[in-house]
């Protein structure tokens, strides 16, 4: 018999299954830097310098603690859940557009009411000196 309690055991592969697909993502997803992100190709843009640039499949609660869980993830694309402390939610889809620009639809809760958008992000280098 395991000397492992059950839920021990799935809490571990909870983990390794974390840990995983954090490494999954595709490349531009995960290179921290400067962002321009905007609600549309050539739209206006805001530009964020993001330590995390999970913080990109969240964006509706980018500036909340959230956990993430990737759903799925391929070389070009990637389904991220997360769940906020506060309490807001969303699931996002990322597709990668050109090495250096990607496109989330993320819809959920924002606020208690439901939300659903797309926002276009291009990384547009390192993050600028202070």
């Amino acid at each position: 018999m395991d000397s492992l309690p059950r839920l021990s055991r799935f809490g571990a592969c909870i983990a390794i299954a974390l840990a995983v697909g954090a490494a999954g993502l595709p490349l531009p997803m995960v290179a921290p830097g400067e962002w321009q992100v905007s609600a549309s190709v050539g739209g206006k843009a805001e530009r964020i310098c993001l330590s995390d640039p999970g913080l990109l499949m969240q964006w509706e609660h980018r500036t909340k603690k959230c956990e993430r869980v990737i759903l799925s993830s391929t070389a070009d694309r990637a389904e991220v859940s997360y769940t906020c402390a506060s309490g807001g939610f969303g699931t996002s889809k990322v597709e990668v557009l050109t090495p250096r620009s990607i496109k989330v639809d993320s819809q959920g809760i924002s606020d208690g009411y439901p939300y659903a958008r797309t926002v276009f992000a291009n990384r547009v280098g390192a993050c600028p000196s202070r």
